[in-house]
């Protein structure tokens, strides 16, 4: 049953327009990376501001920059990257470097929830160490989504 929809998704008008074009591919893929990029980079910043690098910067304004970014390449990253998935939907739902990417993104969801559910501490004070350590594994696990992006075309 998952597969004949996964079928039916690559076999959409569009999606065969998306594998036969020499342009829109690869402008795609490129967006997606950029985007990624864009997410991946913004995160860590927020997440290195949190455990306390870049003291001199007021906290605020740069989180609300960083937020706003994310805010516009994560939806872009989204939409690129299923885009990129309808051409190879039947391949992508068993590639384990997929369903990795996949399982940590849900993990990096879930980690963001824990963390928004923190007290925030006022003006530029120090986080409380639940706050760091949830900064510290939202970075390993947005480097390890960047990792694991990187082998699906491999495996």
């Amino acid at each position: 049953m998952l597969f004949d929809i996964l079928a039916g998704i690559e076999g959409l008008p569009a999606v065969n327009a998306l594998k036969v074009s020499f342009v829109v591919y690869p402008l795609i893929n490129a967006l997606h990376i950029l985007s990624i990029g864009a997410t991946v980079t913004c995160v860590l910043l927020m997440d290195l501001r949190i455990l306390g690098v870049g003291g001199g910067v007021a906290r605020r304004p740069l989180l609300h920059l960083l937020r706003e970014a994310i805010a516009f390449a994560f939806p872009v990253a989204v939409l690129s990257g299923l885009a990129l998935f309808s051409i190879r939907a039947q391949e992508y739902a068993t590639n384990q470097a997929f369903l990795i990417k996949m399982a940590l993104l849900a993990l990096a969801g879930v980690n963001l929830l824990a963390f928004r559910l923190l007290p925030q501490p006022a003006g530029d004070t120090v986080y409380p160490i639940a706050a760091r350590l949830l900064a510290a594994l939202s970075m390993l696990l947005w480097v390890s989504i960047l990792v694991a992006g990187r082998f699906i075309g491999f495996i």
